[in-house]
């Protein structure tokens, strides 16, 4: 059938729309359009034409700057533009503030410098004289200026004469002089904040008589009935703010009672007021207009029903600090200042999780985060998003999250709030929300209210970003979102697979941004599906190039996870030879398990042992010396954590399929930890342990060192005690393989791990395994259910035995021809014991719908198995147990010869 092409006529070219010329926008237009634009964006969008290039250099889009990343030259290629337009500017860092200088902005009115731990006396005293317009300067939050003395706020004073606002955090002492210099220098300073210093002059602080607004949370060196008379004094003071502090309840009423201007006092989680009003509930009510905030009251009603906020009494929690409720008078900065004061708190209160808060946030505090989301003050916006990304978060080296709190978030209606501010222009309003996006994801519920409401697509989108810090958050977002198995998809369909692979490539080593994109990875490659879209996106090379190359412990450990997961579909897909014939990936993660991070011994030994379910992969991994690597970390993790020791058995356990690898592991003394790890307690741990000690105990040599080595009473105990059938049933074979005869000519030669022959009483030995070998057997007998199905000659009576005697998992063992060889010889084994054993052993290996069935039969086929099984089910001599189990073979190997033809 041939494809019938359209063409285009005449008539359809008529109701062509013309292509759209964006220049042809008007000015005000596209403006409008520059200014919702970050920096990075517009400067591209400038280069394009010589008009968009005129546009951006207009005043209006840069009156502000928010940079968080600014170098001299940076700043220097900056400063033609803003240097005579630039009023309002946002730094993060040392190496920013000091480079802010050469901005030439010499108009500036405000200047916020954060994350500033290291900035000296010298960097501020010079921003200050180069910036002598100054009237707004925050310094400090969240890191403490331990640098900064009390003379460089002496030359603050000196140089910014027109400062009307001031905060600073962590100063070691605020003397008197200082306080004095900015009394005589600064008459317009209203608001003053000096957060968590640990020395303040109460006394000096009096002398500025212009202050209207004063934060002195944090502070723990206050005298209070110094500072309350003091203060009390101040003529204009409104508000004042004592947050995290030791302020005892009489200062608070000294203030009250003594302050003629006094309108609010701002007291969270101060422990004297609040034990004050566990006992007096009324003992700072509301009285002569004055308010005092307490994590007690209901802050919400408390401020709305207050006579100083008038119109605010019908506003919603959610909605008190939001931009479309309007207040009458000075009430307007008032509501400023709280907000300010309130975001700082609460993340303060968040960081430190104090005993007592969680109810605070789940009855107010939840609902007053997300008002303060609403805010017009950006950082007032930043920071309430960032306590919602730390106050649900109650143990962060776990990441375990409070599910009570982050629901508390979505019932509030927070989920779309968060999502619509990450999609704002202003990059650290979007790394900041997708944070807290990230981390509230962990909850499963959360999880799915953010999928359901287009959350994989935004941080996808976010994910693609230039900015670090926002591509950061929005892969940990993707992160913790694609632990949801319903949530692997959907972020494949939305392209997340293709973008978290390319962050591998865009980012440097030592970024957080390649620990998110690999553990995201890791999660996604554990389904089937979505493990080819990574192969197929170059999901295996980049991981490779991390373990290979990367020296962070956390990228190594999911870069191996990752690794580890696109290898466990090896049936499925060809992840598993794709990943071990990438160059130097074998390699890089033998390596790894010599880490000293155990998480990444652990993940490492986890791809190792999926990947040896490969031929090929086995071979090469044995070859990049991964036998000697595994030996020496089962020796060395018998104290480790259980997740290590299983991974470490099994790796071993994978490599000892082969007979050159086995014979290795047993020379290398793989064996003693192995008999050590089958001690455990641990179902997984002991269960693989028997896997691998089943696997060596195919070779005489390997036997022989088991039984010199104690393993005999270990492999008794799980064969008898464990609670894991598959490690009774292992622990069974490997027993039967050590005791079948094949050992005796090696253990008479005298054979032994140190060259010399051990006296050891192998009869005693072999009596004690034939003993618990029968009793293992016997546990599946059933002497009604069997003398039933032997006097009938039905396939019924037998299906109804097979479903009991049935271990589920024992179907995903595979075994070789040899393997299957040598138990068709013990079925003529002298010893009954034996010969029921090993008809037990190809039952499970040979039950209908088990993974490895088909291949079990084949090689029972070839090898001619049918006349050695009606043999064992008609001798006389055999027990019951050897001729049903025999019989359930047959039926099986009929059942999948007669497969086919149905």
């Amino acid at each position: 059938m041939t494809r019938r092409v359209r063409r285009r006529t005449t008539k359809d070219a008529a109701h062509q729309q013309p292509p759209l010329d964006w220049t042809a926008l008007p000015d005000d237009a596209t403006l409008h359009f520059f200014a919702r634009l970050s920096y990075r964006d517009r400067a591209a969008l400038a280069a394009t034409c010589r008009a968009w290039r005129s546009l951006a250099a207009s005043p209006c889009l840069w009156a502000a700057l928010d940079l968080r990343r600014l170098d001299p030259p940076a700043a220097a290629s900056l400063a033609p533009r803003c240097s005579p337009h630039l009023r309002r500017l946002r730094l993060a860092g040392c190496a920013a503030a000091d480079a802010a200088p050469f901005l030439r902005a010499t108009n500036l009115r405000s200047l916020r410098l954060s994350a500033c731990r290291d900035l000296t006396d010298a960097a501020l005293a010079v921003l200050a004289a180069r910036h002598a317009r100054l009237e707004e300067l925050h310094v400090g939050a969240p890191d403490p200026l331990d640098r900064v003395s009390c003379d460089a706020l002496r030359h603050v004073a000196l140089c910014c004469p027109r400062l009307r606002c001031l905060r600073l955090s962590g100063l070691r002492e605020v003397g008197a002089g200082a306080l004095a210099a900015l009394a005589r220098h600064c008459p317009l300073l209203h608001d003053l904040a000096f957060l968590d210093c640990l020395v303040l002059d109460e006394t000096a602080l009096a002398g500025l008589v212009s202050l209207r607004f004063l934060s002195v949370a944090g502070c723990s060196g206050v005298k209070w009935a110094t500072a309350s008379e003091a203060w009390a004094q101040l003529p204009s003071l409104s508000a004042l703010d004592v947050s995290r502090t030791d302020v005892s309840p009489g200062a608070v009423s000294r203030l009250v009672s003594h302050s003629a201007t006094l309108t609010l006092i701002c007291a969270l989680n101060c422990p004297s007021l609040e034990e004050e009003e566990a006992r007096s509930p009324a003992a700072f009510a509301n009285s002569k207009g004055k308010l005092v905030l307490t994590i007690n009251a209901t802050l919400s009603q408390s401020i709305a029903a207050a006579a100083l906020f008038p119109h605010t009494t019908a506003v919603k929690p959610t909605e008190l600090f939001d931009d479309d409720c309007h207040w009458s008078g000075g009430v307007p900065q008032l509501m400023t200042w709280l907000e300010w004061v309130l975001s700082q708190s609460f993340l303060r209160i968040a960081e430190t999780n104090p005993h007592g808060m969680n109810q605070f946030w789940l009855d107010q505090g939840t609902a007053l985060l997300l008002s303060l989301l609403k805010s017009s003050q950006e950082d007032v916006q930043e920071r309430a998003a960032t306590t919602l990304a730390a106050f649900a978060v109650v143990d962060d080296q776990n990441a375990n999250v409070d599910p009570a709190r982050s629901e508390a978030v979505m019932r509030e209606g927070g989920i779309p709030m968060l999502l619509d501010l990450a999609r704002r222009s202003r990059e650290t309003l979007q790394s900041e929300a997708a944070k807290a996006i990230a981390n509230l994801s962990v909850n499963p519920k959360v999880a799915k209210a953010v999928a359901d409401q287009g959350g994989i697509t935004i941080l996808t989108n976010m994910a693609k970003s230039a900015n670090r810090l926002v591509a950061e958050e929005a892969a940990g977002g993707l992160w913790n979102l694609s632990v949801g198995e319903e949530h692997k998809v959907a972020i494949e369909v939305a392209g997340g697979i293709k973008i978290l692979v390319d962050l591998i490539f865009r980012w440097p080593a030592g970024t957080g941004v390649l620990e998110r994109a690999a553990g995201a990875l890791a999660n996604l490659a554990a389904d089937d599906k979505c493990s080819l879209e990574v192969a197929m996106a170059g999901g295996i090379h980049a991981l490779v190039t991390l373990a290979r190359s990367c020296k962070v412990e956390g990228v190594l450990e999911q870069a191996a996870r990752a690794l580890a997961n696109l290898a466990a579909h090896g049936e499925n897909n060809n992840n598993n030879a794709a990943v071990g014939q990438e160059p130097g990936a074998l390699e890089a993660l033998v390596q790894l398990t010599r880490s000293p991070n155990e998480g990444v011994r652990q993940e490492a030994a986890g791809a190792l042992w999926n990947l040896s379910f490969d031929d090929r992969n086995r071979e090469s991994i044995a070859t990049a010396g991964g036998v000697e690597a595994l030996v020496s970390l089962c020796q060395e993790c018998l104290n480790a954590s259980n997740g290590l020791q299983e991974r470490a058995a099994g790796a071993l356990w994978g490599l000892s399929v082969s007979q050159a690898n086995s014979i290795a592991i047993g020379r290398e003394g793989g064996v003693v930890p192995l008999i050590a790890l089958a001690q455990s307690e641990v179902e997984e741990v002991h269960e693989t342990a028997a896997g691998a000690l089943w696997n060596l105990a195919f070779y005489s040599c390997n036997s022989l060192r088991i039984v010199e080595n104690g393993g005999v009473p270990v492999l008794v105990n799980l064969c008898s005690s464990s609670g894991s059938k598959m490690a009774r049933f292992m622990a069974a074979l490997t027993l039967a393989y050590m005791f079948d005869g094949r050992m005796d000519e090696v253990a008479l030669v005298g054979t032994s791990s140190q060259g010399s022959s051990k006296i050891v009483n192998f009869e005693r030995a072999r009596r004690l395994a034939l003993k618990h070998i029968e009793a293992f057997v016997l546990t599946f007998s059933d002497p009604q259910m069997f003398s039933m199905a032997a006097s009938s000659s039905g396939a019924a009576a037998l299906s109804q035995v097979a479903e009991v005697l049935c271990i589920p998992e024992a179907g995903h063992l595979r075994c070789s021809a040899a393997e299957i060889a040598r138990l068709i010889d013990t079925l003529r084994n002298p010893s009954s014991v034996l010969r029921a054993c090993a008809a037990f052993a190809l039952l499970q290996f040979t039950i209908p719908g088990g993974r490895h069935a088909l291949h079990h039969v084949d090689l029972l086929q070839k090898a001619g198995a049918s006349r050695v099984l009606r043999w064992a089910a008609a001798a006389a001599t055999a027990p019951i147990e050897a001729k049903i189990f025999a019989r359930i073979v047959l039926r099986n190997l009929e059942l999948h010869q007669a497969g086919p033809s149905t």
